[in-house]
């Protein structure tokens, strides 16, 4: 009897926990209603094991950077040389910016090169603008023609020969068609062909004028200057006759130094770099 009533509790107290899990589980499960679809994430590719990050570079300019260095630390009349060139190549009118971004000059930071450019007579500056001076403002062949037409004893071609670009090209243009004289020697010279100066010469002049034969001994030139009244320089008989008594004199022959070599004795400076020398040395004999 006994045993059949703790066999009934014990049932009894199965079905209970079946019951407390039955309705735990109930609990904890979300009806189909309230559920909200989760948003699908992609996840993230696995790189690649033959893939190897691009090594990054400290700088893709450096060559600029270097030239502008070089640029700005180098003397002062070398940074004026490359903005008067640059002036003088594109005949334009540039500001301190500009002129920076093409020869890296800092002109709006370097008072001492703004200073010699805006007293250089071959700059103009207007307060803003930079630009190449010439010798002469003319801007074409006429303008060239009229400025050489002002100058009848001529005018040296270095005067005009910075005026612009294309100056020589007119100047020989202007000798082809007649209008100028363009002499060379020491110093090239132009000048003017005034049509009023230009005479017609009748044919027989012209033809006398050729007829006549020059001596070409120097004897019969120095008579025929004594007998216009004229001295002569030069005395050839004289001359001729100290010849044939005394030789023809040779002329001094220049003494020609022995080049040195270097010695042990020789002050060498530069040691530091011995690609200057031809040879190879060494350099604690010279210090």
């Amino acid at each position: 009897m006994d045993l059949n009533e703790r066999l009934n509790r014990f049932k009894l107290q199965q079905e209970r926990c079946q019951a407390s899990l039955s309705s735990i589980a109930a609990a904890r499960t979300p009806s189909p209603a309230t559920t909200k679809p989760q948003p699908y994430v992609p996840r993230p590719a696995k790189p690649s094991p033959t893939a190897m990050p691009l090594a990054a570079r400290f700088s893709d300019d450096t060559a600029r950077l270097q030239k502008m260095h070089a640029v700005r630390n180098s003397a002062v009349g070398s940074q004026m040389k490359d903005v008067i060139e640059l002036l003088y190549r594109t005949r334009k009118a540039l500001t301190a910016k500009q002129i920076n971004e093409s020869t890296y000059v800092d002109i709006a930071g370097n008072s001492t090169v703004f200073e010699s450019l805006r007293k250089n007579p071959k700059v103009r500056f207007d307060g803003r603008f930079f630009s190449y001076k010439p010798t002469h403002n003319v801007t074409g062949k006429d303008g060239l023609l009229a400025l050489i037409a002002d100058f009848r004893d001529g005018i040296p071609v270095k005067e005009v020969e910075d005026a612009y670009p294309s100056v020589l090209d007119d100047l020989q243009a202007l000798k082809s068609s007649g209008d100028i004289y363009l002499l060379s020697g020491e110093q090239d010279m132009v000048f003017p062909n005034d049509p009023r100066s230009r005479l017609e010469l009748d044919t027989e002049l012209k033809k006398l004028f050729y007829e006549i034969k020059l001596p070409k001994d120097m004897l019969d030139i120095e008579k025929d200057l004594r007998r216009n009244g004229e001295k002569p320089l030069t005395d050839t008989a004289k001359r001729r006759a100290a010849a044939q008594i005394f030789g023809k004199p040779s002329k001094p022959k220049k003494s020609r130094k022995k080049p040195r070599g270097i010695t042990s004795r020789t002050r060498i400076t530069n040691v530091h770099l011995p690609g200057l020398f031809d040879m190879p040395m060494d350099t604690k004999d010279f210090i």
